[in-house]
C-alpha cells in the first residue's frame, strides 16, 4: 500500500452512476493509492447514504468516511443519530457525518420546508447531546418538536460533524458548531480564501481552536489524460448543472457578472434543457453550452497534464485549506494526478494520520 495522503480526497460513485458495485473498487483503489478520505454525496435514486457509508466501511481498513452531504430533516433525529453512531462503531472511528442544505427547489417538490441556518445549528447540538448519552424530554426548536430523543444513555462517542458550506451564515455556523467544512467546486481562489477566514474566525469567536475545524476544497480534477468527451462532461457539463440548480448562488458567491447568467438562462437551449447537463447533454449540446460560459469561470480546476494537475492541487493548500477533494473524477481517473503529486508533495505534510480533523 502507498503512503498515506491525509489531506487528499475523492468523491465515490461522482456525478450520476448506473452501476453503484463499481463503488467497491473504487474504495479498494482509493485505499491502494493512499488517499485520506472517501466522500458520499447523496441523491434520492440510487446513491442513498447510509447504504453506501456501511458498504464503503465494509471495504476498506483505513479511509476516512464522510458523507458530503446528507441532509438532516430527511431522517428522524433519533434515525441519523443511530446512522451516525452505527458507522462510527463499524468503521472502527473513521466516519464523519456531514450535513448540508440541499437543493431547495428539490426539496420544495418532495414537500421538505427549506434548511435554515438555526436548523442546522440546533440538530447538531442534538445529535452531540445524544452522542454523549443523553435524554433530550421535550426539545422544541428550529430542527422540530420531539418529546424524546435518546440513543443510549452509556454512549460517550466522539463523532465528527461535517457541513457543506456556500454563504457566509453557513460558515460561520461551520466554525462555531462543526468539525469539517466542504467548499463547493469552481470556487475562485478569493472565494476561497474569503471562505476559510470567514471559519476560522468564527470558531476563534465561539471559542474554539481555528485549527480544529479542518476546511477542505472541492476541486474539479480533469486531466487531459482522459477523453475529450469526458472532460467537457466533467468540466463544462458540471458547471452548466450547478448554474441550472443554484446559479444565483453561484455567481453571488464568486461575485461573477449576474448578466452572464441571465444569458446563459436565457439561451434557447438551456432555457428548454430537460435534465441535467451533466447526465444527459450530448456532446453537441455541452460544446454549445461551452460558448455561454466564461473560460474564467472554469479555471478554478485541476486540467492539463497530470503533473500540472497536481500543482494546481498542491496551490490549493496555499489558500489555507487543510485538504482536497479531487472531484468529478475516480480514483482510477486519478492515478496518473495523484503520481505526480507525490512527487511534488512537500515533506511532513499532514502525515498525522489525525492532522485533518473528522477525515
Amino acid at each position: 500500500m502507498s503512503s498515506i495522503l491525509n489531506e487528499l480526497g475523492c468523491y465515490t460513485l461522482a456525478g450520476a452512476p448506473r452501476d453503484t458495485r463499481s463503488m467497491l473498487d473504487e474504495v479498494r483503489d482509493a485505499e491502494t493509492m493512499g488517499l485520506g478520505s472517501v466522500f458520499i454525496s447523496e441523491r434520492f435514486n440510487v446513491k442513498e447514504a447510509a447504504t453506501l457509508s456501511g458498504a464503503v466501511a465494509a471495504v476498506s481498513q483505513r479511509v476516512g468516511i464522510v458523507t458530503a452531504a446528507t441532509n438532516h430533516h430527511t431522517r428522524h433525529p433519533v434515525l441519523l443519530g443511530a446512522f451516525a453512531t452505527t458507522m462510527h462503531r463499524f468503521s472502527g472511528g473513521r466516519f464523519t457525518l456531514g450535513l448540508g442544505r440541499g437543493i431547495e427547489r428539490l426539496m420544495g417538490a418532495l414537500g421538505l420546508p427549506p434548511v435554515t441556518t438555526a436548523q442546522l445549528e440546533d440538530i447538531a447540538g442534538l445529535l452531540r447531546r445524544m452522542f454523549r448519552g443523553e435524554v433530550i424530554l421535550g426539545h422544541d426548536g428550529p430542527a422540530g418538536k420531539y418529546p424524546l430523543l435518546v440513543l443510549d444513555t452509556t454512549f460517550d462517542e466522539d463523532i465528527p460533524l461535517g457541513l457543506t458550506a456556500f454563504g457566509p451564515r453557513t460558515l460561520e455556523l461551520a466554525g462555531r458548531a462543526f468539525d469539517t467544512v466542504i467548499l463547493h467546486t469552481y470556487f475562485t481562489d478569493e472565494t476561497t480564501r474569503r471562505c476559510v477566514e470567514t471559519v476560522r474566525r468564527a470558531a476563534e469567536r465561539a471559542g474554539r481552536d481555528p485549527a480544529s475545524v479542518s476546511v477542505w476544497s472541492c476541486f474539479a480534477t480533469v486531466g487531459d489524460h482522459l477523453g475529450e468527451e469526458q472532460r467537457l462532461l466533467k468540466t463544462v457539463g458540471r458547471l452548466a448543472t450547478y448554474l441550472q440548480a443554484y446559479g444565483d448562488l453561484m455567481v453571488t458567491t464568486n461575485r461573477w457578472d449576474a448578466g452572464v447568467l441571465q444569458r446563459f438562462r436565457a439561451d434557447p437551449l438551456v432555457s428548454s434543457f430537460r435534465g441535467a447537463f451533466d447526465q444527459v447533454a450530448s456532446t453537441q449540446q455541452l460544446e454549445h453550452v461551452a460558448s455561454l460560459i466564461p473560460a474564467s469561470w472554469l479555471e478554478p480546476a485541476a486540467t492539463g497534464t497530470p503533473d500540472r494537475c497536481a500543482q494546481a492541487v498542491l496551490r490549493q493548500f496555499d489558500l489555507g485549506l487543510d485538504g482536497v477533494i479531487m472531484h468529478g473524477a475516480s480514483p482510477a481517473e486519478l492515478a496518473p494526478v495523484v503520481e505526480a503529486y507525490r512527487r511534488r508533495r512537500p515533506a511532513g505534510r499532514a502525515d498525522d494520520p489525525g492532522a485533518v480533523r473528522g477525515a
